[in-house]
């Protein structure tokens, strides 16, 4: 028979089992507070964390890719305002601005929704390394008092990477699919997401090639909107430059002919030329000056 003092070292010794089980399992998020701000990113363990300032520059600072942001504006606000609108995946050259269109167009439509009845749009990141965890994040936004955009940078898969298939699932192809009030936009250097090397061996050990690829590729086809960033022309570049000079108030610190000749010798120690680069050429011109990079009163943005 069990006695009593037996019993109680049975029970202290359930208890400790019981908190070190608790302290293993991974704790659930807290619920999210969309009136906390209007920018969040997604964390799988900590859920949604609030960004109050969002590192962003102006859309008019957006130059040589005015045909994709507007497309990219129109759809954006027609999801905004609960009419049907487009996931969109922006593709192609480094540096040309995909993920600040994004974060742009965001703070643009939010501004033409001011003083309207419309809930403004909110914006939530989801790392790529995260993409696995998308039901379990769209389960949450599904009860978002707003409209949310969804947005992925920089998506790809490599080899033997299979989360792809649940943003597959995520997006369109699932029973419960892509919720009315989240919409999705990703940026990636790949058109298809997935590296031609890994499209083209599907292809060549697959016993139905034509499936096998069809598999990989239909990712991409989950985007209505498709929109290619390719490398700016010189004259692109230079005007870039011209904006962010005009924008931050640095007429003042060169002339035209040395601000030429200095971002051109810039953007050929980089190897290249983009919006990246422009703007990495203006930091270090405004450092040389002394100047802080901040958009000067009465000036765009």
């Amino acid at each position: 028979m069990t006695s009593p003092a037996d019993l109680s070292r049975i029970a202290i010794a359930l208890e400790s089992i019981a908190e070190r089980l608790a302290e293993a399992l991974p704790s659930r998020p807290a619920k999210p507070d969309f009136a906390a701000a209007d920018c969040f990113v997604f964390d799988p363990k900590k859920g949604l964390k609030a960004v109050p300032k969002v590192n962003r520059v102006p859309i008019t600072l957006l130059k040589g890719i005015d045909r994709s942001r507007d497309i990219l504006f129109d759809n954006t606000l027609r999801f905004a305002k609960g009419l049907p609108a487009n996931n969109a995946l922006l593709w192609g050259a480094r540096g040309m601005g995909k993920s600040s269109l994004v974060k742009a167009v965001h703070a643009s439509v939010n501004a033409e929704l001011h003083g309207s009845a419309q809930a403004p749009l909110k914006l939530v990141e989801i790392p790529r390394e995260d993409i696995a965890h998308l039901p379990e994040l769209m389960d949450q936004l599904v009860a978002a008092p707003a409209p949310v955009l969804l947005f992925c940078d920089d998506l790809s898969f490599d080899h033997d990477d299979t989360a792809y298939k649940s943003l597959k699932a995520a997006l369109e192809g699932g029973v419960e699919g892509r919720p009315d009030n989240v919409l999705f936009y990703a940026t990636s250097n790949r058109r298809h997401l997935l590296p031609r090397d890994m499209i083209e061996n599907e292809r060549a050990t697959a016993i139905n090639p034509g499936e096998a690829v069809e598999e990989k590729v239909s990712l991409s086809d989950r985007f209505g909107l498709w929109l290619g960033f390719h490398n700016c022309s010189q004259d692109q570049y230079l005007a870039m430059i011209d904006g962010y000079v005009a924008a931050y108030g640095l007429c003042d610190t060169v002339t035209p002919d040395e601000l030429r000749r200095a971002a051109l010798e810039w953007a050929t120690t980089r190897g290249s030329r983009s919006g990246r680069v422009a703007h990495q050429f203006m930091m270090n011109l405004a450092g040389e000056h002394g100047r802080r990079l901040e958009i000067a009163e009465g000036r765009p943005g």
